[in-house]
């Protein structure tokens, strides 16, 4: 699932919310590097991330 907050300007993270769903982790990717590397987060880290990333938004 595609950030809905980047506006084509490709700063954007992926996140898997099937896998999420079916094992609790919460994997994370940047959307430009599909093959790169991933974060796999728990879903309170997750949902700190989100936190975060919103009141970054608001400034």
């Amino acid at each position: 699932m595609n950030s809905t907050y980047s506006s084509g300007q490709g700063q954007c993270v992926e996140w898997a919310p099937q896998h999420a769903a079916a094992t609790g982790e919460v994997l994370v990717r940047d959307s430009k590097t599909p093959h790169g590397p991933h974060l796999t987060l728990t879903p309170a880290s997750f949902a700190g991330l989100v936190s975060l990333a919103k009141g970054a938004l608001l400034r």
